[in-house]
Order: structure tokens, then C-alpha cells, then sequence
């Protein structure tokens, strides 16, 4: 594969920029086991970014992806249900039904030019053996954003049942607008919000994640955590300090807001140039865009012709159970998302071709 369109953050930080040059303290680090639901340092400084959170309300995972999997883990026995905003990051569906629990959903519509939830069918869904309602702010994959007034209705919709929300909250810091989008947590007694390094922070391979809750439930799905990978590694718990510090966290969403800015326009072009096939709600927030088209092939179809015909990897919108659309990254440098929009193109000419003969 030449070209990954797939990728869901923004051009990946490297060790020297984190640090910016030596740094002895890093060289002497112990490489034996770190504290397994992250260290007081790196809790605390997590803590800081939320409203009256200390660090026991923070559980470190090994990426947010486990943060899922811990959560899921420990909610859901045979049969109990969830509600799941779709589209979606679509590990929370998969695991619920993976765990064998009764997944119900509802969705963001296209409405005035934007992705807004449907309130009216979450207040259908919900009911009282709902025991999570599970939503992604900003949305992966649309880069749509609820604000204040959404996220009251939601939390109000989960508290007349007594029912947990789990806030997928791993684009925030990614607004192209740069207002950093609100968190669930403080809204409602019962919020699990969930958060990493890999797409704001630029940083998917030190694999830090984590789980600001209450301190009863951080506690006991540190329990889980200790059964499924144990504990974070000890260099990324220290490159996450470095990363968290508050000037350092500053300039990091800054570079990735400057990768988006910058790179969105690009996306906007080829689109512009494209709109026979092609239309876009622009994403408010994140490194990707839901694309809808109008060519006469399924979306899977289309992604394995790009993929081995022209070496370059997209997401279907199949995978979020909506055919019509794919996902593009466009977090990548700026040349290399030309070059794949290229080819992009390339297999359009072929299917037109093919169509008129």
C-alpha cells in the first residue's frame, strides 16, 4: 500500500519533538513495571484537564481502544442493553454484541448542512433496562460536534433512567474553529469520559489512553484492566507526562489544529472539483471527513478496487453501516494527501469509462 487514507489522526509527532533534544531523565528510566492504573503524576495531570477531577478519578489505559474494551467489559452480561449513537467509532456496537448485550442505536442525521444528533430517536430507545448510552464527541467519522445544549438533553435522557453515558472524547483539541469541545464529564453523575494521545496529541504510539469516572467505578474497572494488559508501559507513562504538561499540551493541539486548517481546504478542492460524484458536510473537528458519492458501486467495493488496483487504502462507509459514503483522512503531510486524492481520481476515470461502454 502507497497511499493510507485511512488513518484516522494527523501526522505523527517523533521522540525529539516531544522532548525537544536530550533529555537524561528519559535515558534513566526504569523499564520494569510502572504503576498499573497509570502513575500519580500522569493521573494528575489528566485530572487537571477536567472540572473537580482528582487523580483517582483516572484510569490509564493502553490506548483508548481499551478503555472501550475495560468498560464493556465490566457493563455488560448477557442481554443487557445499550444505545449506541451511529455513526460511530465501531468498537462500543461490536463489543456489545461481542458480549452478547442488546444493542440498540440511534443516529446523527444530515440536517441544515450538518450532522446533528436525533434526540427524539435516542428518547425512543432509551428505556429502563438501559444501562449505557454510548456517544463520540467530536464524531468519528463526520467531525460533528455537540455542544452544551445536545449534551444536557443527552445526559437528562440517560438520568430519568439511571443509565451511564460513555463519551468517546478522543478528537477534542482537533476543532478547526479552535474552541475546544465540551466534556460530558460534570454534566452527570454517571459518565465514564474517555480520552488518549493518538489523535489531538498526534501521538498513537505510545498507546495512552484513559477513563476519567467516578473514583468507585475507576476503581473497580482498574480491576479489569489488571486482567487484560496490566499496565501501561513505563516509557510511555513518562512521554505522557511530558506530553500533558500544560504548555507542551498547548502547542501540540495548536500543531494539530494548523495540520487540519491547512489540510481540509485541500480535501475541499478535490471535492469541489469532483461534485458530480462527490459532496462533503464539512467536519467541525478531527483529521477526517465522511464523503458521500453517488457512483453506482458499494463502498467496499469501491475501497478494495482503490486498495488493489491503485495501492491506496480508504475507509467504506459499510463499516459504520452506511453504504454511499467513505471516510478519507486528511491529517496526513499535504503532498502525500494530494498524491492519494490522485489516485482516487484515477479509479473514477476507470469506473466512468467502464460505465459508458
Amino acid at each position: 500500500m502507497e497511499y493510507n487514507l485511512s488513518s484516522s489522526g494527523v501526522d505523527p509527532l517523533v521522540v525529539s519533538e516531544l522532548l525537544g533534544g536530550d533529555d537524561v531523565e528519559f535515558l534513566q528510566q526504569s523499564l520494569g513495571y510502572p504503576q498499573s492504573n497509570g502513575t500519580e503524576e500522569l493521573r494528575r495531570k489528566i485530572a487537571a484537564i477536567y472540572l473537580a477531577a482528582d487523580p483517582d478519578n483516572v484510569l490509564v489505559t493502553n490506548g483508548s481502544s481499551e478503555a472501550n474494551f475495560v468498560t464493556m467489559w465490566s457493563f455488560l452480561q448477557r442481554g443487557a442493553e445499550i444505545v449506541v449513537m451511529l455513526p460511530n467509532y465501531m468498537q462500543i456496537w461490536g463489543l456489545g454484541k461481542t458480549f452478547q448485550g442488546k444493542v440498540k442505536s440511534f443516529r446523527l442525521l444530515e440536517l441544515e448542512g450538518e450532522w446533528k444528533p436525533d434526540i427524539s430517536a435516542l428518547r425512543r430507545a432509551v428505556g429502563r433496562k438501559t444501562k449505557l448510552i454510548a456517544v463520540c464527541n467530536p464524531n468519528n467519522p463526520t467531525g460533528a460536534v455537540m455542544h452544551d445544549d445536545i449534551i444536557d438533553e443527552i445526559s437528562d435522557i440517560a438520568g430519568k433512567v439511571g443509565a451511564w453515558i460513555l463519551s468517546d472524547e478522543v478528537y477534542q483539541g482537533t476543532e478547526l474553529d479552535g474552541r475546544t469541545t465540551p466534556t460530558f464529564w460534570g454534566r452527570y453523575e454517571k459518565v465514564m469520559a474517555i480520552n488518549g494521545l493518538s489523535k489531538a496529541y498526534a501521538l498513537p504510539g505510545l498507546r495512552i489512553g484513559w477513563i476519567v469516572t467516578t473514583k468507585d467505578l475507576a476503581s473497580k474497572l482498574w480491576m479489569y484492566h489488571d486482567y487484560t494488559t496490566i499496565s501501561p508501559t513505563a516509557l510511555s507513562d513518562y512521554l505522557a507526562r511530558k506530553a500533558l504538561e500544560p504548555e507542551t499540551r498547548a502547542k501540540i493541539h495548536t500543531r494539530t489544529r494548523e495540520i487540519v486548517q491547512r489540510n481540509l481546504p485541500i480535501l475541499r478542492d478535490w471535492i469541489d472539483r469532483n461534485r458530480e460524484i462527490f459532496s462533503l458536510v464539512p467536519p467541525r473537528a478531527g483529521a477526517v471527513a465522511y464523503v458521500k458519492y453517488n457512483l453506482k458501486i458499494n463502498s467496499t467495493d469501491f475501497a478494495k478496487r482503490l486498495l488493489t488496483e491503485k495501492s491506496t487504502l480508504i475507509v467504506p462507509g459499510d463499516h459504520f453501516g452506511m453504504d454511499g459514503y467513505i471516510r478519507i483522512g486528511y491529517g496526513t503531510p499535504k503532498d502525500y494527501l494530494t498524491a492519494g486524492l490522485t489516485r482516487i481520481d484515477e479509479l473514477m476515470g476507470q469506473l466512468r469509462q467502464s460505465r459508458s461502454n
